[in-house]
């Protein structure tokens, strides 16, 4: 609790300074804290359950969509990854080709994805596993490559079957760097979960932001900044969570060493 209070301790300090100077300026642009605040509650946390129909109706579908892609991206970038990784001249021929595709900004996609898929969920997915899914592969197989290749000599002169190897020696020396690309991705699925939700979308986050846009209703536009900054925090401590129990080997390793 005190390590948290150590974390969190600037943020009513930035919130009081930010209600002082709205209410001084008086900026439409710029509402107080304390409105947007109210606001929230008026339209998300205002129901019989704690959510409104509102909010369940958007918020639910924007979290299906962010955690399912990043799920697609990791098995499709983690497995490429390490095949690459693992096979010099499979890397030769497709590095150009990943090399070109990293290099168009996610968002341009979105109109093709429009005419490619059907509009909807199907377009915002593609448009977030393009985008993150960059990371991801590049540090699996730089991960991959920097493997120990006596471990893996070793274990196939002693006949360790190769899906062994995979599993117990190419994955784990692999896991920090790969872990790298993944913690990356999470923010990075969060911007083009919003971005892929303002055009062509009748549901979720990113669409409330865009309603709220064109009711030119500011305090609801900063309301929806706050709920992405909440759930981008949540997220990324939830991945830390999970990063520091799988790779804890590691950390134990470099103090021994």
């Amino acid at each position: 609790m005190r390590t948290l209070l150590k974390r969190l301790w600037l943020v009513p300090v930035v919130l009081g300074g930010w209600e002082l100077l709205a209410r001084f300026l008086d900026i439409a642009y710029l509402p107080e804290p304390t409105l947007i605040v109210a606001r929230m509650y008026e339209m998300w946390f205002s129901g019989p359950y704690v959510l409104t129909e509102e909010a369940v109706d958007n918020f639910v579908p924007s979290l299906v969509r962010v955690t399912g892609s990043w799920a697609v991206a990791v098995v499709v970038g983690v497995a490429l990854g390490v095949a690459l990784g693992r096979t010099a001249w499979l890397a030769d021929f497709v590095q150009p080709l990943v090399e070109f595709a990293r290099a168009v900004p996610p968002p341009v996609m979105l109109p093709l994805f429009l005419v490619l898929f059907t509009m909807g969920t199907q377009v915002q997915v593609a448009t977030i596993v393009f985008g993150i899914i960059w990371p991801i592969l590049l540090n699996s197989i730089d991960g991959a490559r920097s493997v120990d290749r006596l471990k893996v000599e070793t274990a196939t002169v002693f006949g360790v079957p190769a899906s062994l190897r995979l599993f117990r020696i190419i994955l784990p020396s692999a896991a920090p760097k790969i872990f790298a690309g993944l913690r990356l991705s999470v923010s990075l699925a969060l911007i083009l979960m919003v971005i892929s939700e303002l055009k062509g979308s009748t549901e979720g986050i990113g669409y409330l932001l865009s309603l709220a846009n064109s009711n030119a209703d500011m305090p609801a536009i900063w309301a929806g900044v706050l709920v992405l900054g909440v759930l981008g925090f949540v997220l990324n401590s939830l991945f830390l969570m999970v990063e520091r129990r799988v790779l804890a080997w590691h950390r134990d390793a470099h103090r021994i060493a």
